[in-house]
């Protein structure tokens, strides 16, 4: 009797990633919106250039980007946290489409803001010279 281990026909497995394609199916079932990349959650209302109005509470929206983006591979940092006023910045290490994302409080409103690359922030201008002229 021989196992499927022990056989010489070649099994052919490929790995799945599992949690890549679940991540993807529950964004894409959640109807979430993309700003240059980044994930907005439901509800949020746009006010601005890259700036957004969030439905929930500033709890409950970091909740919701701890989710989305992991701690361990999104870092975050405090920007400001006075009475009243709670900012969060969560960088984005690959540094493809946006930069990070802003997510404060201020006036009981909580807001998101898509921090654009810094390079696709100002168009590069085409240098205009003095034509080189041929000489004979």
């Amino acid at each position: 009797m021989t196992r499927p281990l022990d056989s010489l026909r070649p099994h052919f497995y490929k790995a799945r990633p599992l949690g890549a394609v679940l991540l993807a199916l529950w964004a894409t079932a959640s109807g979430a919106e993309l700003v240059n990349g980044a994930q907005i959650p439901d509800g949020a209302q746009k006010v601005g250039e890259n700036r957004y109005r969030a439905s929930r509470d500033f709890e409950a929206t970091l909740d919701y980007y701890k989710n989305v983006y992991p701690t361990s591979s999104y870092p975050r940092r405090s920007v400001v946290n006075q009475p009243g006023v709670k900012a969060v910045h969560i960088s984005n290490p690959s540094g493809k489409n946006f930069e990070g994302l802003n997510i404060y409080e201020a006036n009981e409103e909580v807001r998101i803001y898509v921090v654009p690359l810094q390079g696709a922030a100002k168009p590069a201008k085409k240098s205009e010279g003095k034509p080189v002229r041929k000489t004979k």
